[in-house]
């Protein structure tokens, strides 16, 4: 464990159970998201290139035009 994540616990360790508790599980969710996204992408980027050499390739060829956010 780093100096840094040990100084985290023992500030941490200073709260309430409560405050404990929901610090755990907001630590628990943000893990467990970041490797499902990890995953996700991971998975995802074979599509992502391809998508991304068509969307070249369609400006390469003129078909694209600039993004004007003002006329939305």
């Amino acid at each position: 464990m780093t100096q840094l994540l040990e100084k985290a616990f023992q500030e941490a360790s200073k709260l309430s159970e409560l405050e404990q508790n929901a610090l755990a599980r907001w630590l628990i969710d943000e893990i467990l998201s970041e490797k499902k996204w990890m995953n996700t992408f991971a998975e995802s980027e074979a599509v992502l290139e391809k998508l991304a050499d068509e969307a070249l390739s369609e400006h390469k060829q003129g078909r694209t035009k600039p993004l004007d956010i003002d006329s939305q």
